[in-house]
């Protein structure tokens, strides 16, 4: 695998290097040991699936608070989405800057989302599966989220949603949520 940092500190943008021949490719799409070596988190606990089934949904931004922050390991099997994640580490010099990347079934590029961050996409396809890991379980209890258009974060989405849950349209503006001034998630 190939480890790429973006401009925000510690997220990676991650390229699977595959063996070809004439039955296609095989790669290691995760590796505790090369994970560990780049001082990324190297368990992952859980693996979970979205498939949505139009275009322009979108799910976000999501992030789960203390004491079950979480890493993601984001990567689309079929179809393509724009991936975004937001740093929300009051202390880094990074706070509430954005990075997307465009995550295909051909590319077979990963992003490699840390605590402390917002995560959420777009789907590009008419038909889109992502698959992803964490390194915490789901806890109801902290998961939470913040508005995917709001303009303390200004991200660019490639497309208008067509489609947002109640929940992810209910999220407040950041600078009016606990998360904007407190001490570190």
């Amino acid at each position: 695998m190939k480890f790429a940092e973006t401009k925000l500190s510690g997220a990676y943008r991650i390229e699977l290097e595959p063996h070809r021949d004439e039955r296609g490719f095989f790669a290691r799409g995760f590796c505790e040991d090369e994970f560990r070596a780049h001082g990324l988190v190297d368990r992952m606990v859980q693996s979970n699936v979205s498939l949505n089934v139009k275009k322009g949904t979108l799910r976000g931004l999501h992030f789960q608070t203390s004491p079950h922050e979480e890493v993601k390991l984001v990567r689309c099997t079929r179809g393509k989405i724009w991936d975004v994640m937001v740093d929300l580490r009051p202390e880094s010099p990074t706070f509430k800057q954005w990075v997307g990347a465009e995550l295909t079934d051909e590319n077979h590029s990963m992003l490699y989302v840390p605590r402390r961050f917002a995560h959420g996409f777009i789907t590009l396809t008419e038909t889109a599966e992502v698959f992803y890991q964490v390194s915490h379980p789901y806890d109801r209890g902290t998961a939470t989220g913040a508005l995917w258009n709001d303009p303390a974060f200004g991200i660019e989405w490639p497309l208008e949603p067509s489609i947002i849950s109640a929940a992810d349209q209910g999220w407040k503006k950041f600078e009016a949520s606990p998360f904007a001034s407190a001490p570190p998630l």
